[in-house]
């Protein structure tokens, strides 16, 4: 089994920051409470870029990774997110190294 992570950085517009962290907490907790194949599902905000956040993903496997983004509540907090985002997020894909 190999571990899979992510690390989304999120661009979020200025002045909107408030209404990101809401929603992204709202979601991060139904993850935690629903996803055991989630292992990590945290966010940051950039202390030089106040409104950039970095999300920090663990998966155990590409199957709860796949899992994640076909929940419902991942798909319902995509407009409410797109509506705060200054940009498309970055993605980087890692393989944990034991």
């Amino acid at each position: 089994m190999s571990i899979i992570g992510i690390v989304a950085t999120l661009p979020v517009q200025a002045g909107k920051e408030a209404e990101f962290e809401k929603v992204f907490a709202d979601l991060r907790s139904k993850v935690k409470a629903n996803e055991k194949g989630c292992l990590q599902y945290d966010f940051f905000k950039s202390k030089s870029e106040p409104s950039t956040y970095i999300v920090m993903e663990q998966y155990a496997s590409q199957a709860d990774l796949d899992a994640h983004g076909k929940t419902d509540y991942f798909r319902a907090a995509g407009p409410a997110l797109g509506g705060v985002l200054g940009g498309a997020p970055t993605l980087q894909f890692l393989d944990k190294v034991e």
